[in-house]
């Protein structure tokens, strides 16, 4: 099975803290790198992770909070400076070009790369990105501005071959792909052998839902229902739930009950405010609803 993994960055909330940097991760689908959020330290994080600068095109911004964006103009910076040629894509509520577009024609006005924007409705579940191998969502969260879930979908690969059978019936190798991608063969002597009887099932395609700066948030189960892991939004401990409904954030309790709700194989918490030296408490309470869970921290790499 191809690489699919979520490397974390930062899982602090609000403001950078001794233990924690702000929000951002990257995901890894089959040797294609893709940033989400970016907050102050992730390039940074990127070097302690050993993740491969040039290798990452694309960056998703969730909102237009500082925590989780301050740190993409250093980003356009350190490629320029290190060298990039190819364009670099950011998707990111719309807003955000009015500020970023100023930004780069004052500090960087001879950029050797392309900056493209590409703008989004945070308020509207979107396919903002799209390839042979994935599709990823934007999809409307519950925050006090405009935020932005991703829903990362894996695209089924083409069937597996039966090497056994193949050779059995005298299938060429020339022939392969066309009998992985749904094709029947026919023998020499005219019996057509059926595509089912040459193959074994593709592998199912997987999926990552980042949830991340919300109140619990029922409209999103439909969009992330049967999702394999999902990173949700873990400010509070279950008594300061009034805490959280003011800042529109979610406790252990919520995050926990999203997961069971929308039938998530593994659940991972992030996004923590700095009142808890001990988050252990965070996941001792979501572990009690959703056992499957666990704590986020800087450089954790977590596969599906």
């Amino acid at each position: 099975m191809e690489k699919f993994e979520v490397t974390i960055l930062g899982c602090g909330s609000a403001t950078p803290s001794p233990k924690h940097y702000t929000s951002s991760q990257v995901v890894d689908i089959r040797g294609k790198l893709f940033m989400v959020d970016c907050g102050e330290g992730t390039q940074i994080q990127l070097r302690r992770s050993r993740v491969a600068f040039a290798r990452i095109n694309h960056i998703f911004i969730s909102h237009l909070h500082g925590d989780h964006c301050f740190g993409l103009l250093g980003m356009v910076s350190t490629f320029g400076l290190l060298g990039r040629t190819a364009p670099l894509f950011i998707h990111a509520p719309g807003q955000l070009w009015s500020i970023l577009e100023k930004e780069l024609a004052f500090y960087y006005p001879d950029l050797e790369y392309k900056v493209e924007f590409l703008g989004f409705d945070p308020a509207k579940t979107t396919v903002v990105y799209d390839d042979r191998s994935l599709t990823v969502t934007a999809f409307p969260l519950k925050h006090r501005i405009p935020c932005a879930g991703f829903l990362f979908q894996e695209k089924a690969t083409s069937d597996h071959l039966d090497r056994e059978a193949a050779d059995f019936y005298g299938v060429p190798q020339w022939d392969y792909i066309r009998i992985k991608e749904g094709g029947d063969f026919t023998t020499k002597d005219g019996t057509v052998i059926p595509h089912s009887r040459l193959t074994t099932p593709a592998d199912p395609g997987r999926s990552y839902a980042y949830c991340c700066d919300t109140a619990y948030n029922p409209a999103m189960i439909p969009i992330i229902k049967g999702v394999n892991m999902m990173y949700h939004d873990c400010t509070y401990a279950a008594d300061d739930a009034d805490r959280a409904k003011k800042h529109f954030h979610s406790t252990s309790v919520d995050a926990a009950r999203s997961a069971m709700e929308a039938g998530a194989q593994r659940l991972i918490l992030g996004h923590f405010s700095a009142r808890y030296s001990d988050e252990s408490i965070l996941l001792n309470e979501a572990a009690a609803i959703f056992p499957n869970t666990v704590l986020a921290k800087e450089n954790l790499t977590v596969s599906i």
